[in-house]
């Protein structure tokens, strides 16, 4: 096209540098690894349907042996208009307004070292074309995985239930897990009580008005609706059912990462725990007394015994709060089954 002039002779006819010439033809004419990069990221956005913001796309490039940083996808992702779709404003459904029996909280004062030490259960709303209906999830605290769940049209205590038993037929725990929920008449109701004593599980209830210590299953009930329930429109509650079956069992336990994972899906995560050394289950502790280890060779050895003040019992807990019985093991059994004192913060 050029003839015979040269580069040089037609930037001078043009009044132009030569640098200006390269540097609109670089523009004009994207280099190969930057169509990779952007095909890389294109197929990434497509096959999580548009769920993974910025940061996660940069993760699974990681992971598939690209070095790239993450201003530099989120700029592409911009310009592609490939942007996750955003959250909308959250919905109590909680209502706490009643007089059952409520537990102390032993989720705050955990520190877990495996799966099945910890569950934690919540509800929330979702709408569809001509109604609202209700989800409840359980969810390991240890891994992020959703272990149970159910949709109902109703907030009975029947839809917490139904997740309760779907958690206990796929999972079966070991006595001693810890429940942990909100104080929602669904999860004090006495049926919903009675399950967990009959598996010899433990429950554990929020603090009034406190979301964080629900903290992991608000954040499954946030990535849930932005990222799948705004998406799609749905019909009927058959219809959800089957489109929250895919998300929850084929997608975000076994293939989504979590930042809180180190960028692992649940599922992977779990794996990579059964290859370290066996835990001996979790640890608890109550504010200034430290932890509660399951036996005494657990016990780090100290010279003398520690001191207490003088508003506090033999066994190191102050006589002005709730006492837990014989507290001798993180994992308890026998005496701690037994109904606790109401609690209230």
């Amino acid at each position: 096209m050029q003839g015979s002039l040269s580069i040089e002779r037609m930037c001078q006819i043009g009044q132009v540098s030569r640098a200006s010439f390269y540097r609109s033809l670089k523009r004009a004419a994207p280099t190969e690894e930057d169509m990779e990069v952007r095909a890389a990221i294109h197929g990434i956005v497509v096959e999580h349907r548009r769920r993974y913001g910025y940061r996660r796309v940069t993760a699974e490039l990681r992971k598939r042996g690209w070095v790239i940083n993450r201003k530099r996808v989120a700029r592409i992702m911009r310009e592609d208009n490939l942007l996750a779709a955003q959250p909308q404003a959250f919905v109590v459904t909680t209502d706490s307004d009643h007089e059952l029996e409520v537990y102390l909280n032993l989720a705050r004062r955990m520190e877990l070292t495996g799966v099945n030490q910890l569950w934690v259960a919540d509800i929330t709303y979702i709408r569809l074309r001509n109604e609202f209906v209700y989800l409840a999830a359980i969810l390991d605290g240890y891994s992020r995985k959703v272990v149970g769940w159910a949709l109902d049209r109703s907030l009975a205590a029947r839809l917490a239930i139904a997740a309760l038993t779907d958690a206990i037929t796929h999972r079966q725990p070991a006595p001693g897990l810890v429940h942990h929920s909100d104080r929602g008449v669904q999860y004090a109701a006495s049926d919903y009580v009675g399950i967990l004593k009959k598996h010899q599980i433990i429950p554990s209830m929020s603090r009034p008005a406190n979301p964080y210590d629900n903290a992991s299953c608000e954040s499954f009930f946030k990535t849930l609706k932005r990222e799948e329930i705004y998406a799609h429109t749905y019909t009927d509650l058959d219809h959800l059912r089957a489109n929250m079956e895919e998300f929850i069992q084929r997608y975000y336990n076994s293939c989504r990462l979590h930042s809180a994972l180190g960028y692992c899906s649940p599922e992977e995560f779990e794996r990579a725990a059964v290859t370290q050394t066996p835990s001996l289950g979790a640890t608890l502790s109550f504010g200034r007394h430290g932890k509660i280890y399951r036996s005494d060779n657990e016990k780090p050895t100290e010279a003398g015994s520690p001191r207490h003040r003088v508003d506090e019992s033999s066994v190191g807990y102050s006589l002005a709060g709730w006492s837990p019985p014989e507290p001798a093991s993180a994992s308890p059994t026998g005496n701690i089954l037994k109904k606790m004192r109401p609690f209230e913060q």
